[in-house]
């Protein structure tokens, strides 16, 4: 069954929103940061991975965000479109903002962390007036990132976004995508997301995710289906949990829940899982498959990317998901 329409004579699938950013992947791994010499540079933020996800599986893909006035502003588009992914909506800031940069730790396959430098960024800048209607209303989708909602300007980019998703038939995502240090309170996470969670057509988030978006409005339920439950009464259609290697769960609005699975991998660390799932797993709704064919299919992308050094650029195509899946389920 099909729970999510998509307007199919638009040009562009997807539109990603929000953070475009730099990855330092650590090169020596299995040490801690101290003894790090060098990284390597990757285009990151999990909305730009998400996107660069959809481009890499073949649909038409384009992106809404700023970035610095500067080389790794520069990098950054560059590499978008070098992937075939629209920048027209890519605004190049000039208020002296700098790029966002992740420097990541990989002590073991499961013990990582990130170092993130997120002062005057440039993609927390972008205004309202970024958003254009016409671009929207010719897309099917939009992936809105929860990190674009910690600061205004972009915190009204976003409701603008939205908005107009909204008025033109877009199936709209929502990734709480929750960073601690992008917000000033837990509060604002919890009022600022619910208000975009009320207006999305599928939710996406770790079980601590949705308890903050919970957090100021009572009791924490810390129950998958009554947290479900309660975004359907709202306009969501699927409320998707991540529980990182345990997989994840679907709820759909009509009562049913699908439990995904994992598929083995030789992890070399444990970021950019949540990011390749997602992109993925859109991309089989947008195929018209059931929720759990595009679990698998996200869970198994998933598995290839924890596999890599790299997330962006380890982001697989159909053929290469396809293959872990039949790898395994031959078995």
């Amino acid at each position: 069954m099909s729970y999510i329409t998509f307007e199919e004579n638009r040009p562009m699938d997807f539109i990603g929103l929000g953070r475009l950013c730099i990855d330092l992947n650590a090169n020596e791994i299995h040490r801690p940061m101290e003894e790090t010499r060098t990284f390597t540079k990757y285009v990151g933020g999990s909305p730009a991975n998400i996107t660069i996800a959809i481009a890499r599986l073949g649909k038409k893909a384009g992106f809404i965000g700023r970035v610095s006035d500067d080389q790794h502003g520069r990098f950054i588009t560059n590499y978008l479109k070098e992937r075939g992914i629209d920048t027209s909506s890519v605004i190049t800031d000039k208020s002296g903002s700098v790029t966002g940069l992740a420097f990541t730790e990989i002590k073991s396959p499961t013990d990582c962390s990130i170092l993130m430098y997120r002062d005057n960024v440039a993609d927390l800048k972008l205004e309202p007036a970024d958003v254009k209607e016409e671009y929207i209303k010719n897309a099917k989708t939009i992936m809105i990132s929860g990190t674009a909602l910690a600061a205004s300007p972009s915190r009204e980019a976003v409701f603008k976004a939205v908005e107009l998703a909204r008025k033109h038939k877009v199936v709209v995502f929502f990734d709480i995508d929750y960073r601690p240090y992008t917000w000033a309170s837990k509060d604002e996470v919890g009022i600022y997301c619910s208000l975009v969670a009320k207006k999305s057509d599928v939710i996406l988030g770790g079980r601590e995710e949705f308890d903050f978006l919970e957090a100021p409005y009572g009791p924490l339920k810390q129950d998958d289906r009554a947290t479900a439950e309660n975004w359907f009464r709202h306009n969501a259609k699927i409320v998707l949990v991540k529980r990182g290697g345990d997989g994840s769960t679907a709820f759909t609005h009509d009562g049913q829940s699908f439990k995904g699975t994992t598929f083995p991998a030789n992890v070399v660390k444990t970021f950019g899982a949540g990011d390749s799932f997602a992109g993925a797993f859109i991309y089989g709704l947008m195929n018209g498959w059931d929720i759990s064919r595009s679990q698998q299919f996200g869970a198994a992308s998933a598995s290839i990317v924890v596999s890599s050094h790299s997330c962006s650029d380890a982001m697989p195509t159909a053929e290469e998901i396809q293959a872990v899946i039949d790898k395994h389920t031959s078995k």
